[in-house]
Parts: structure tokens; C-alpha cells; sequence
């Protein structure tokens, strides 16, 4: 939620005490972790005695935390309800061992992440210090189209969405970045045929992505994993094995089955 947005109306036209108390949560972002209670009133748009009442409570009870300088930020008792996320710690611990071969396989940035509706979202991520630069971290979030793993969820979720998001504005971040409605249809009819997603320089012009599908006990996607690697000497038939090796392993940790033959 940006500083100006405004949480939606109850019938009466007031804002219900859960939009409130939501929206004390989205004045905290990205770029401003760190909140005094004047700047936490203004972008959630609550009156200064609104604001230091649901501060109060929400301070004492550990999900937002007061530092020396007076200054709030996101407590440790929210990330432990948040790590309750089924997609979340659990599918983390089962993926690690299979991101971890992965990362010593290639040295290069290694990526776990779930679909949000149209974002995805990265819930884990190791890097080595000569790794190419990426603009992500854990919690980030980008649209699906410009992502592998991105790609990846996209081309696996209902064919309804899959239209709905292709018709849709679809974001540009570099000049290879994927915006034509028609051409990105044929980037998921590859991935689907091929197994695999290669997004080249949609985010940055010196990255490429090699994505893979994971999929949970019923055989639907759950997640995606990734290996990001310098688009200059990507060889990608070296890194699709990998990543389908690493997201095959942790789809058999989740429960999943192969077909037989498959």
C-alpha cells in the first residue's frame, strides 16, 4: 500500500477497526522500516490519537517494536505468527537441502518462491559474494511476468488467470522485459512444453534466470525454484538440469509422486 492509498469503507462510509489495524502494518515498507508515530498516522491516513491507541496495543503485545530513539518497527512476535505461513518456514525447511546442492553446484544466486496473485513472492535466496547482482531479497515481491520463477507459477495456474494477467498492463523494467500480451502466451506455452522458464535481462540487462516448477502432494504447483547467473556466459542446457533436479527434490519432500514413466 503506497503512503496515500486509503483501506476500503464500511457501508457507512468509516473505516472498520480491522482496516485500521492493517493499515498501522502497510505504512511499514521497503523504504521506511523504521516509523515515528506522526509518520505511521499520516501513511496509514488515522488521526494521531487512533494511531497511538492501535500502536499502543499492537507494541505491547510484540508485533511492532520501539527502539531508543523513539522510532517503531516491525516486532518479532508478528514474523513468528507469520512463519506459520504453510508456504512459508515449512516449505522453506524441506527446500533448503535442495537449494543448498544447487547453490554448490552453480555459485550462483539461488531462488525459492510462491505466486500471490499477480506477484510472486521470494521466501528464500542464497548468494555467493561473486554472484550477479539482483534486486530481490526475502519478502520482495515482483510481477509474474518478469520473473523465471515467476514465469513458472504463471504458466502452471488456471488458464482463466493466465488470460486475465496476459490482458492486463504488464510492467516493463528493462527494453527485454516481456509486455506483448501475445508474445508472453507463446513464453508459457514453452514453459509448459519445456518444463522449464528462461527469463533473459527482463529485470536487469545483466541477469538470466533458469526456472523449474515445485509441486505439492496433489501434483499442483506450489512454488518455483531458480538459479539467476550472468546473462553473458549463461549456459543454460548446463543449468536446466540442475533446476529441474532441485525442484524435483523438493517436490518429493512436499509429498508428490511422479507418473510412472515420467
Amino acid at each position: 500500500m503506497t503512503a496515500d492509498a486509503v483501506p476500503s469503507l464500511t457501508a457507512k462510509g468509516r473505516r472498520s477497526a480491522p482496516d485500521r489495524l492493517l493499515a498501522v502494518f502497510a505504512a511499514f515498507d521497503l523504504e521506511h522500516p523504521a516509523l515515528s508515530l506522526t509518520d505511521i498516522s499520516r501513511r496509514a491516513g488515522l488521526t494521531l490519537t487512533t494511531a497511538h491507541r492501535l500502536v499502543t496495543a499492537l507494541t505491547e503485545w510484540g508485533a511492532l517494536e520501539r527502539d531508543d530513539s523513539g522510532l517503531y518497527h516491525v516486532g518479532l512476535r508478528l514474523w513468528e505468527v507469520a512463519a506459520l505461513a504453510p508456504r512459508g518456514l515449512a516449505l522453506r525447511q524441506i527446500a533448503l537441502p535442495y537449494l543448498e546442492d544447487l547453490y554448490e553446484a552453480t555459485h550462483e544466486n539461488v531462488q525459492l518462491a510462491v505466486q500471490d496473485g499477480p506477484e510472486v513472492v521470494y521466501i528464500e535466496w542464497l548468494s555467493g559474494r561473486s554472484a550477479v547482482g539482483v534486486h530481490i531479497r526475502v519478502g520482495a515481491r515482483w510481477p509474474l511476468h518478469a520473473t523465471g520463477v515467476g514465469l513458472a507459477l504463471l504458466a502452471h495456474s488456471a488458464p482463466e488467470f493466465q488470460e486475465e494477467y496476459c490482458a492486463a498492463p504488464l510492467a516493463s523494467f528493462t527494453p527485454y522485459t516481456v509486455t506483448e500480451p501475445a508474445r508472453l502466451r507463446r513464453v508459457l506455452a514453452d514453459v509448459r512444453r519445456t518444463g522449464v522458464a528462461v527469463s533473459s535481462r527482463q529485470v536487469t540487462d545483466d541477469a538470466l534466470s533458469v526456472a523449474a516448477p515445485v509441486r505439492g502432494p496433489g501434483g499442483s504447483v506450489v512454488a518455483a525454484v531458480s538459479v539467476v547467473v550472468p546473462q553473458t556466459d549463461a549456459q543454460v542446457p548446463v543449468l536446466v538440469p540442475a533446476v529441474r533436479l532441485a525442484a524435483r527434490g523438493i517436490s518429493r519432500g512436499l509429498g508428490w509422486q511422479p507418473e510412472k514413466g515420467a
